[in-house]
């Protein structure tokens, strides 16, 4: 079998024409190669035929028939099948005529056209008998050329075109047909009907031929485009062409109304007017317009797309500006468009009424008056008219009455008329009446009402205070007080108090003051008062023994009238004077061998009591008697005594040891009181105090000099509320020595700058210089220790021992028996020498005792032991050590107030 090339035929079934055809063609060739046997059975093939294009479906192309062996009973197994096609197609079928006729025929789909598709087909058929016979021939089929009608292209070709023109838009091209003729022949273009305004040119361009209105002309035009070739073939295709309204009209108000009155005060939402307008560009239907307000307005608003006014802020027509100016005059303004469209604006001019709308009122709306008591009756008190007010704008709104005086009191006063609202009183009021007692404010009420429709009201507060006129003095409740005070009394004690009253009503506040007394050498008064209770009070102590009585003169004041009254203030004694007696301290000596019964010295004390009797006096030692030694003469009944010895002193046998005696004397002033009185009344005590030194008898005079322990103690005092002193001071000096430091960092600084080091010299000197010897350095500190010098000594008589004492400070020891008497001044030195290489040269001590602590004892004042401090000088020749050299001495012995007996008992 011949090879058959396939090209397919754009369509949507090219794919599937072509499986089908190679099927088919499969089937054909396996069917060959299996029978290997081919009759000629197609009578009348291969052939040639024609055919026109776009014929119909069913148009026979050719007829053929089939001729089968006589061996063949049943006929045609197989039909005769278009296998396959040069160039692929299925625009041609095989239909059976009957008696084994075949017929070539058109199945519309695709519609054969000579223009678009190829002119000639080769269509292989195939055929089969009931014998196993087949056949293959081809039949060609050529397509004949037809003269075709102009076709529309583009949107013409397949729907109305609609056009759309503006209004106003000048003569101009509107639209360009676009048509085809198969045959490429030159097409005329022509439109019916002929009186519409367009026209169509060669080209196929439609012009308009006018400029449209379209509020005048019509809105649509409908246009039959026909389209025809050189031999007469047409087509036709109607084009509807819109006239589009444009904005090009301003709109126009219909309302004719242009005042219009309203009352003030109208709720919010008020219709006003209705403002109408219409467009003449859309007189056939409903205007779409757009209103609203251009001049400044608070108090109306209108609906954008109905034009309805309303209200929409409270009118008042009694405030600023309708009070002034009561007509509102309004700009509307009405567009066709929200923007860059056409509009019109109306002035409007809306009267605004008064109404009666406001009550009076009165400012203030309480009103508070004084009135003096025992006013007269007819005082005017209070005009209210000049205080009240109605703003209605209106006169016959504004005005009004002043009606129903009513309250606590109002039968007291009264109103002149309604109109002229004029307050008087219509008796006196006298406070200090029983009738009136505890009333000082009346409470009034006034109704002031509107004379007009609806007779808004409003209330009146008035309070009447009636002012107190101070017409009583004040009484006190004595004429005259006294007060018994004792003059041991605490100081800011209350004495007593004094009271007055005021008849006046309401009661005055009464102030008390003290005018006159109560004065002393010291004090300018020692007496205070309270102001506004009148309590009395000591601001010093009294003194019965200065002054036993005070007279003072004490004022009550109601800040307007006064009264005096007097108080006498009697001082009571008291003993509370402390007996003074001199001499107040007495130091004296006394040898340990003074007989008993002795007055010591001729010591006597005298005393003194400004509040008690010279025979009051009792003399005791209250401490620092040991052994009882001492007493005096007489102990009590008089106001001088004697210092008796009583016993002796016995140091011997160790019953006495101390050499220092401090005597603390009480004397007090309750010698004259019984036992019982004494527990009852203040007793004073004076003290005196005595020391006295037991001197010991001498026996051996021992010339020393006598060494002493220089004490020296420092205090430290220091106040809390100083706290910061230590604080500044420590500070400061940080501070102080911050800058020093900085000063010596920046002279040291200068000084670098200034001289540069020198270089060393790169060759050493010729000529060795002599080394100079530097010169040693002595240093010799010398430090002298003052021993306490023991300069006389006796014999313990309970032990036997001997033992060593200062005549001066009483210090003992022990003796040893290897010491003499008077022990050698410990003095130690110390000195040094440092030469050039660093060694120091000899040293040399003068060993001491050490003290015992007995030896460390404070001087008394009464002996203070000075001595000059011992000087020692060094050899400067430094061969034999130190050589020391004792100053001399002075006698440490200055202050006592007798010689101290030296030498051995």
């Amino acid at each position: 079998m011949p090879r058959s090339s396939f090209s397919l035929h754009p369509g949507n079934t090219n794919d599937r024409v072509a499986k089908t055809m190679k099927s088919r063609l499969l089937l054909l060739i396996l069917l060959g190669v299996v029978s290997g046997r081919r009759t000629r059975l197609l009578k009348g093939l291969p052939a040639t035929s024609t055919v026109e294009e776009n014929g119909a479906a069913g148009v026979s192309v050719y007829t053929f028939n089939v001729t089968v062996s006589p061996l063949s009973s049943e006929g045609v197994a197989i039909l005769p099948t278009i296998v396959n096609s040069n160039p692929l197609t299925e625009a041609f079928d095989i239909e059976s005529k009957g008696n084994l006729e075949y017929r070539v025929v058109t199945t519309g789909n695709p519609l054969l056209d000579y223009e678009t598709m190829p002119k000639s087909f080769d269509l292989q058929i195939f055929v089969e008998d009931t014998a196993g016979r087949t056949d293959l021939n081809t039949l060609t089929v050529q397509v004949l050329d037809q003269n075709e009608p102009p076709v529309f292209q583009g949107n013409m070709a397949i729907q109305t075109v609609a056009i759309y023109v503006l209004e106003g838009t000048p003569p101009e091209c509107i639209y360009q047909i676009d048509a085809a003729d198969p045959e490429h022949a030159d097409l005329k273009y022509s439109l019916l009907p002929a009186s519409v305004p367009f026209t169509v040119l060669e080209s196929g361009a439609i012009f308009s031929t006018k400029e449209f209105d379209y509020e005048n002309d019509p809105h649509c035009y409908f246009l039959n485009i026909t389209v025809t070739d050189p031999d007469g073939l047409s087509s036709t295709k109607t084009v509807n062409i819109n006239i589009i309204n444009t904005n090009d009209e301003r709109p126009y108000f219909t309302t004719k109304q242009r005042i219009y009155r309203i009352p003030e005060e109208q709720s919010l939402g008020t219709v006003v007017a209705n403002m109408t307008a219409k467009d003449p560009d859309e007189e056939d239907s409903l205007s779409r317009l757009f209103y609203s307000i251009q001049s400044p307005n608070r108090y109306f608003f209108i609906n954008p797309s109905t034009g309805v006014l309303q209200v929409t802020g409270r009118i008042d027509r009694d405030a600023l500006p309708l009070r002034l100016h009561p007509n509102i005059s309004l700009t509307v303004r009405v567009e066709d468009s929200p923007s860059s469209g056409h509009a019109s604006e109306m002035e409007i001019i809306i009267i605004i009424d008064d109404i009666n709308d406001n009550p009076p009122e009165c400012n203030p709306s309480t009103f508070r008056k004084e009135a003096n008591e025992n006013m007269v009756a007819g005082t005017f008190l209070l005009d209210l008219r000049s205080y009240c007010k109605d703003i209605d704008v209106d006169p016959s709104n504004n005005r009004f009455n002043f009606t129903g005086l009513s309250g606590f009191g109002s039968n007291k006063f009264a109103l002149e008329s309604t109109v002229s609202g004029r307050l008087m009183m219509t008796e006196s009021i006298d406070l200090e009446n029983p009738a009136n007692l505890g009333v000082e404010v009346y409470s009034l009420i006034v109704r002031v009402q509107d004379i007009a429709y609806p007779n808004y009201s409003d209330i009146i507060y008035i309070y009447i205070r009636i002012k107190p006129v101070n017409e009583f003095f004040p009484v006190f409740s004595n004429l005259s007080y006294e007060f018994n005070v004792s003059e041991i009394t605490k100081v800011g004690s209350s004495i007593g108090r004094v009271s007055a009253r005021d008849k006046d009503w309401p009661p005055s506040v009464i102030t008390y003051s003290i005018v006159a007394g109560g004065g002393t050498r010291d004090y300018t008064n020692i007496f205070w008062i309270s102001p506004t209770k009148g309590d009395m009070k000591i601001l010093a102590r009294l003194d019965y023994e200065t002054t036993q009585k005070h007279i003072v003169t004490v004022q009550a004041s109601d800040q307007e009238k006064t009264t005096s009254a007097s108080v006498t203030v009697n001082v009571l004694e008291v003993n509370d004077e402390e007996p003074v007696c001199s001499p107040k301290s007495y130091s004296f000596q006394i040898p340990v061998s003074l007989a008993v019964g002795t007055n010591i010295n001729g010591f006597r004390i005298e005393c003194q009591d400004r509040d008690s009797d010279p025979r009051s006096f009792r003399y005791f030692i209250n401490e620092g008697n040991v052994n009882n030694h001492f007493t005096f003469s007489p102990s009590a009944g008089s106001n001088t005594s004697r210092l008796i010895l009583a016993s002796r002193f016995d140091y011997e046998s160790g019953l006495d040891t101390n050499w220092i005696y401090r005597l603390c004397i009480c004397i007090t002033d309750d010698n004259l009181l019984s036992a019982r009185a004494k527990t009852a009344h203040l007793i004073k005590t004076g003290t005196v105090t005595l020391s006295i030194r037991v001197i010991p008898d001498p026996t051996t005079v021992i010339t020393t000099t006598p060494g002493f322990t220089l004490v020296t103690k420092r205090e430290n005092l220091y106040s809390e509320s100083a706290w910061y002193v230590p604080f500044v001071i420590t500070f400061g000096s940080l501070l102080l020595l911050g800058v020093l430091g900085y000063l010596g960092f920046l002279l040291t600084t200068w000084v670098r700058t200034r001289c540069p080091p020198v270089g060393k010299a790169d060759d050493a000197p010729l000529i060795n210089a002599p080394e100079k010897k530097k010169p040693k350095k002595e240093v010799v500190v010398t430090m002298t220790k003052l021993n306490t010098v023991f300069d006389g000594e006796a014999r313990d008589p309970v032990t036997g021992k001997m033992y060593e004492f200062n005549t001066q400070s009483g210090a003992r020891r022990w003796k040893k028996s290897h010491e003499p008497l008077q022990p050698v001044p410990a003095v130690q030195v110390t000195s040094s020498a440092t030469d050039d290489s660093g060694q120091g040269t000899e040293r040399a001590e003068v060993p001491s005792k050490k003290e015992p602590s007995e030896k460390k004892k404070e001087l008394t004042t009464e002996t203070k032991p000075a001595a000059k401090a011992s000087g020692w000088q060094s050899d400067p020749s430094g061969q034999n050590g130190l050589r020391l050299q004792k100053q001399k001495e002075e006698p440490a012995d200055r202050g006592l107030s007798s010689p101290a007996p030296q030498g051995r008992y």
